[in-house]
């Protein structure tokens, strides 16, 4: 069809080297053996072959496959994002040789202090800290923060001879990172203020109890304190009507003896 396709592939999503064979035969020769059958093939080349007549071509598989790589050549766009961080960037490029000899390499280099603070403003709109000077701050400190790093990995190279790398994706990383911590952070807060109010709730309930307590406690002893005076009214007449007994009983047995 002629329609130009781009195959974009980090490195992040290279879980096998093996991988990179293939990627490196497409680069070098735009061709990867046995990657398709040969009914496959004749379907490919019976698709091309009234534009490949066009094209002067002659009608022999080979001629044929040369007229399809060329196509693919010309039409599939191959683009590898790499992170030049650690050994691995240079272990694979050592294996293969494509990665770096049939590619334009396009090297991008530190962002300056306007474009860190515009990114970070641009990935915090939609997080809720406040108002535009308040984003404006924390942007600006992202920035700092990022570019101090920068400015420690280079003393760091000049005394230790090893390298620090600090790229954009690590700045990207700042920032998510940032995000997650603060939705942590909320979330803890959250909890922490939902525990204090059924605490506060709890207490509330409790000193309300405790007044309804104290109310019948007070009502309570006042029952008692007339329980009280009537049982020591009952007791006093009690010992009344039994000293009367004592002396009636004392009468009968004299007359009794009489």
């Amino acid at each position: 069809k002629g329609q130009q396709i781009t195959f974009l592939l980090t490195d992040a999503q290279i879980v096998d080297d093996r991988w990179l064979v293939y990627i490196n035969d497409l680069l070098s020769s735009g061709y990867i053996p046995d990657l398709f059958s040969a009914e496959d093939k004749d379907g490919i080349f019976s698709s091309l072959r009234n534009e490949a007549k066009a094209a002067g071509v002659p009608d022999t598989r080979v001629a044929m496959q040369e007229f399809f790589i060329n196509k693919v050549r010309a039409n599939l766009h191959v683009v590898l994002c790499f992170s030049p961080v650690g050994e691995l960037f240079r272990v694979r490029c050592r294996k293969f040789p494509g990665l770096i000899n049939c590619t334009a390499i396009d090297w991008f280099h530190s962002w300056p202090r306007e474009a860190l603070v515009s990114v970070a403003h641009r990935f915090l709109l939609d997080v809720d800290i406040g108002d535009d000077e308040m984003h404006k701050n924390i942007a600006e400190h992202m920035a700092h923060v990022h570019l101090s790093v920068n400015e420690a990995s280079e003393r760091y190279k000049q005394i230790e001879r090893r390298y620090n790398y600090t790229t954009p994706k690590s700045f990207l990383e700042l920032i998510s990172y940032y995000k997650l911590m603060l939705a942590k952070k909320r979330a803890n807060l959250e909890k922490q203020i939902e525990r204090l109010e059924k605490g506060i709730t709890v207490l509330q309930k409790t000193q309300s109890d405790v007044a309804e307590l104290k109310e019948d406690l007070t009502v309570t002893l006042a029952r008692v304190e007339e329980k009280s005076v009537a049982t020591d009214e009952l007791i006093a007449k009690t010992g009344v009507e039994k000293s009367k007994v004592k002396e009636q009983q004392k009468l009968a047995q004299i007359e009794e003896e009489q």
